[in-house]
């Protein structure tokens, strides 16, 4: 079998590597997929380093160009990189194509950012003297990506740091290499030159620790684990470096008297159980009044005995499997905590087998659920979710905002006052009405509060903020 290899310095190197396996059917193996050293990846620091001068001075068309071309690749094969994506990380289908589109409108949004650079000049507050305000590139750029949204978060990190002209180096998640390969391998043939980006697959604890470990780069850009996370902005601040990080989240979803119930149902069920419940955004706790609560746990149960849970390539298929054996042991993990904790488990929370071996996992709601159980204040990162009673309005946003993160939060209500009120005061970076907490457009800014990010926005043209830095020149002529 042909392994897929390490892009450094404008060359495919690398022969060590690992089997990537399909969590739908783990007899299905996706790929070899080269797995980088520290040296590989002190040699990818190098090689960007290097190219960093002349990448940052090249041309507004040339960086059009290249993202342009990348996008109208990714749009042309997202039947085929859809694929790829459903077998190798274990999202739907539809969804998994759903995703690749995605990462074509990011491309294709920074190609037109990367002809819109622009700056300012002002007058000084010195008679005769001009004020010239203007971005510049960062510098080397380290992006770590997750496995869950294997084409869209590196996509959203990439072309912003190939936009305003940076070098990057890229570590994508160990169990999705195959997508990271694809979109690497395209922006390549794009034409980039030599070491501008740099792909070095691997593991967090070899490939990971080598970059924090470096003086040379100017920033990381981070998605994954709060933990991971801190020893990210730990190891930045050491080295004097910006960093960026999105990390957990354990959204709520708050449902009001006065909802329709089947916006409801539809919005929590999605958030909660679509994509595996494998979302940063997912919002695993559904906070409701008690006017509606009985009638709402009734219309979701009916929702998830409709669902199927089968192989992600499956036609007919609404959850895919668990991403891999030690995902859904934590997931069977909390059930298990939440049981003791004294939750009822209203439906699900199986382990089923199908045609194909692999990671299934029956969507699992639980009742009679507080607050304060580990299942309410954890990020589970599974197909679980929590129905939390509550009183009125105001106790349903107070205990929408006790929580430690702060990434998205959702209403059902049909009360502009409760509407226009909670998207104030709602403690989250991103907030919807009658909508699912997971589903956000690509050319605005993503991101959240207190544990769930830290730095600056992701996305649109907040992503400036994070891939440049401001230079202020005096002249006087």
């Amino acid at each position: 079998m042909t392994i897929y290899q390490n892009l450094i310095a404008g060359e495919w190197v690398g022969s060590d590597a690992s089997e990537n396996i399909s969590p739908s059917d783990t007899k299905d193996v996706v790929g070899l997929y080269a797995r980088g050293s520290a040296e590989d990846t002190k040699t990818a620091i190098a090689a960007a380093k290097a190219a960093f001068p002349a990448w940052s001075r090249s041309g507004i068309l040339e960086r059009h160009a290249i993202l342009k071309k990348t996008a109208d690749e990714i749009l042309a094969r997202k039947e085929e990189l859809g694929k790829l994506l459903a077998r190798e990380e274990g999202k739907i289908l539809p969804e998994a194509i759903g995703e690749v589109t995605r990462a074509a409108q990011i491309f294709d949004f920074f190609a037109g950012e990367a002809l819109r650079l622009t700056g300012e000049i002002v007058p000084s507050a010195r008679p005769g003297i001009t004020v010239e305000i203007t971005r510049e590139p960062l510098g080397v750029i380290g992006i770590i990506t997750p496995w869950n949204f294997p084409i869209a978060i590196p996509a959203w990190k990439i072309a912003p740091a190939l936009c305003y002209g940076n070098t990057v180096v890229f570590k994508p998640a160990e169990l999705v290499p195959g997508c990271a390969w694809a979109i690497v391998d395209i922006l390549h043939r794009a034409g980039l030159p030599k070491g501008v980006l740099n792909l070095v697959m691997g593991s967090g604890s070899v490939v990971g620790q080598a970059m924090l470990d470096s003086r040379d780069l100017g920033g990381i850009t981070f998605t994954g684990s709060t933990g991971t996370g801190k020893r990210v902005a730990l190891a930045s601040i050491e080295h004097n470096r910006k960093f960026q990080l999105e990390m957990g989240g354990k959204n709520p979803m708050v449902v009001l008297d006065d909802a329709d119930l089947s916006v409801a149902v539809e919005a929590a069920a999605n958030s909660g159980f679509f994509s595996t419940g494998q979302r940063c955004t997912a919002s695993s706790r559904l906070i409701v009044t008690e006017g509606i609560h009985d009638r709402f746990v009734a219309a979701m149960t009916d929702k998830l005995k409709s669902l199927t849970v089968d192989n992600a390539l499956k036609a007919g298929t609404h959850i895919g499997p668990v991403v891999d054996e030690r995902q859904l042991k934590q997931d069977t993990d909390y059930i298990e905590i939440g049981k003791s904790e004294g939750a009822k488990l209203a439906f699900g929370g199986e382990v089923v087998s199908r045609d194909t071996p692999g990671f299934y996992l029956q969507p699992t709601m639980f009742t009679e659920a507080t607050n304060q159980m580990r299942i309410s204040q954890e990020e589970i990162f599974g197909p679980v979710v929590s129905v939390i009673r509550v009183k009125d309005y105001d106790e349903a946003l107070s205990v929408a905002n006790d929580t430690p993160f702060g990434l998205s939060a959702g209403i059902a209500t049909t009360s502009l006052k409760h509407a226009t009120h909670f998207k104030r005061n709602s403690e989250a970076g991103m907030v919807m009405v009658n909508l699912p907490t997971a589903g956000v457009d690509f050319h605005v800014p993503f991101g959240g509060r207190k544990a769930s990010s830290f730095g600056s926005r992701e996305q649109g043209k907040y992503a400036a903020e994070f891939f440049t830095i401001v230079k202020t020149a005096y002249t006087l002529p």
